[in-house]
């Protein structure tokens, strides 16, 4: 059976937001710990969560449960560093999905579906679809991890999905796009599409 490891990108340094997001409280957890903990929750055969912004703060708010917790010291030059740190503590799987951990609507559901749908198909590259609104997670097949790991910058995957939209696959969801949370109004609408108090 192939293997699909997941790979948490948890380790922002909340530049707009003006404080370390991983922290905000949300639930009885925070952002982090909610999105970790759908991850656990999930298929996925491992979870790996890259902390970089504030990982002192957010490593001592998060209670994984089955998660591996590793650091990207290089979290300032942008994204593609956390992914690179992601990729070398699951080399071994068969494919790595990217879940991002400023993005609590990705839940256990779509997780599964997703990682379900590469099961199934077995493409290079496997983009969720929101009622046609291309968004996260991702999952990339093992033959991927090289172009992944000379990637650089921020949204530098998204440029790779599209200079080979022929390797990728859409995966229907049939629900809205999930928020991210990069300002405090995101905060705020995250809060309200979770159906959860916001905080004052």
């Amino acid at each position: 059976m192939a293997s699909v490891c997941g790979i948490v990108l948890g380790a922002g340094a909340s530049r707009r937001l003006g404080r370390p997001k991983q922290t905000l409280p949300l639930g009885d957890t925070t952002l982090l710990g909610w999105v970790v903990r759908n991850a656990e929750a999930s298929s996925l055969d491992r979870v790996v969560v890259v902390l970089g912004g504030a990982a002192d703060d957010t490593r001592a708010a998060l209670v994984p449960e089955r998660a591996e917790l590793v650091s990207n010291q290089d979290y300032a030059s942008g994204c593609a560093s956390s992914l690179l740190a992601g990729l070398s503590a699951v080399r071994n799987c068969d494919a790595a999905m990217l879940v991002l951990g400023d993005m609590p609507g990705v839940d256990t559901s779509v997780i599964d579906a997703v990682g379900a749908y590469w099961l199934r198909h077995r493409p290079a590259m496997a983009v969720s679809s929101y009622r046609g609104q291309l968004g996260h997670p991702f999952v990339f097949s093992a033959e991927m991890f090289a172009d992944l790991a000379g990637l650089h910058g921020d949204k530098a995957v998204w440029k790779l999905i599209e200079a080979e939209p022929e390797r990728a696959r859409h995966v229907p969801l049939d629900r809205p796009l999930p928020l991210d949370v990069d300002t405090w109004d995101d905060y705020l609408a995250v809060c309200r599409q979770l159906g959860l108090p916001a905080p004052g």
